[in-house]
């Protein structure tokens, strides 16, 4: 095992962040979340509008569009890792991870504008090299941005339940940026100019996204303890994520449940517009699925306390699986389409804090074998993996629908109606079987977790 640095106690979080009784202080998680407020904002709109906006709007075939978001990803299998590594081994005044928090804010913002408000006179092939170019720049800056800032969450807490607590917290707030989103998204499928409407809503959701990295940023605490702890090399910080056999099965299942919630961002807008006459109704569909996330997140936090985490998640994905099914036989979009969409929001819940909290505990065990402080490493293979899951669903998406006779603002044949039906809901209901039968073989429980935060501390302290 490499030899870890000496005198640095990793039993507590940051000095000055906890209260009395040890745990973190809400202005803390505040200073964490408030950023992803604005993130979600935009979230909504790339998640569910972007490839609708892109066929419908900018007249781009979905095949291509599918095959634009897909070679995005693949440009992340290049920044992913490498930003991860270079972030785990910076060394700077302000912190390792939040110098790469300022230099992502201007890029980010310049890159909603350009894939929001191509120039009106471009068509064809300059069109589409103009979205391959936008999405380029949006998504470097953004894995500079979103890499860094969840390892640095993943850092605030060394304790067990209270990384869930934090993400449970964060998730919570971070539902005000849904709200806003969900909000924008309303205005956008009402509006009668929609190039002119995503134009305005860009430039301003730039400004606020900017604003929000450079502010909460600037309040964000960070360990002076782990500078420059990542491993020396990047392909043996890549390599030591998939060494580690807990991150192996997490990482499997991760990609498949986020396939699964991909599935559900890409599809509802195609869902409610040509298989459910719903389309007018499309931002109260996403808000049954969202708002239960967040009203439920109590609840899943004293699930995981009391039964943990991995059972807790993986009982949530097994029971996915029954609404998703439910929808590719509903034939109509009465009062159980709407409690079909609540179920899934409800169950989506668990692993949006639950994933997180384990993904810390099992960087906790990564420094047990190695010695290193490398979230980075771990947290770029992680976002690799879900850019990589939702260009999937996006690719699957595009060419389904165009080889099944999809035709933009038409009437839609039987066979393409099936085909929506089949990729929205018998697809994301096998990989929510899937996950949920690969996880129940994850066993890096509290007490491991426990016997392994004790080994790191009494090395520590040696």
């Amino acid at each position: 095992m490499a030899a870890t640095a000496p005198e640095i106690d990793r039993s507590t979080a940051i000095p000055g962040t906890t209260d009395k009784n040890g745990q973190l202080k809400l202005s803390v998680i505040w200073s964490f979340t408030l950023s992803r407020v604005a993130f979600s904002i935009m979230g909504v709109m790339f998640g569910v509008y972007l490839m609708k906006y892109a066929t419908d709007v900018l007249l781009i075939a979905p095949a291509t569009m599918g095959i634009l978001i897909a070679a995005a990803r693949l440009w992340d299998g290049v920044t992913d890792p490498l930003v991860g590594y270079l972030s785990d081994r910076t060394r700077s005044r302000i912190g390792r991870r939040r110098v790469w928090l300022y230099a992502s804010a201007l890029p980010m913002a310049i890159g909603i504008i350009m894939i929001w408000s191509p120039p009106g006179d471009l068509s064809g092939f300059w069109l589409i090299a103009w979205m391959a170019f936008a999405l380029l720049v949006y998504e470097t800056a953004s894995t500079a941005y979103l890499i860094p800032h969840a390892a640095l969450g993943m850092e605030l807490t060394p304790k067990y339940h209270e990384r869930t607590r934090l993400f449970g917290y964060a998730h919570m707030i971070g539902f005000l940026g849904t709200i806003i989103g969900m909000g924008t998204l309303q205005l956008m499928t009402m509006a009668d100019d929609k190039r002119s409407f995503a134009f305005d809503l860009a430039v301003v959701a730039a400004i606020i996204v900017f604003l929000a990295v450079m502010i909460t940023t600037r309040f964000l605490p960070e360990r002076s303890d782990y500078q420059g702890r990542g491993n020396q090399s990047i392909l043996r910080s890549v390599l030591d994520v998939f060494k580690n056999r807990h991150a192996r099965l997490l990482l499997i299942v991760f990609a498949i449940e986020t396939y699964g919630m991909a599935s559900i961002m890409t599809l509802t807008p195609y869902l409610v517009a040509y298989v459910f006459p719903l389309e007018a109704y499309l931002v109260a569909v996403m808000m049954t699925y969202a708002l239960p996330q967040v009203i439920f997140t109590p609840f899943w936090m004293w699930l995981a306390r009391r039964v943990g985490k991995q059972r807790a998640w993986t009982g949530a994905l097994m029971l996915s699986a029954i609404p998703f099914i439910s929808f590719f036989f509903l034939s109509e979009p009465g009062w159980i389409f709407w409690v079909l969409t609540f179920l899934v929001g409800f169950l989506a819940g668990c692993g949006a804090i639950a994933q997180p909290a384990i993904q810390a505990d099992v960087i906790d065990y990564d420094e047990l074998i190695t010695g290193d402080r490398k979230e980075g490493a771990y947290l770029a293979v992680w976002n690799l993996i879900r850019k990589s899951s939702a260009s999937l669903c996006a690719l699957i998406t595009g060419l389904v629908l165009q080889y099944s006779g999809f035709e933009p603002n038409q009437v839609q044949s039987e066979e393409t109606v099936d085909a929506i039906r089949a990729i929205f809901g018998l697809l994301p209901a096998a990989c929510y079987i899937i996950g949920g039968l690969l996880f129940s073989r994850f066993s890096f429980n509290e007490a491991e977790h426990a016997a392994a935060r004790a080994t790191i501390e009494a090395r520590s302290s040696a």
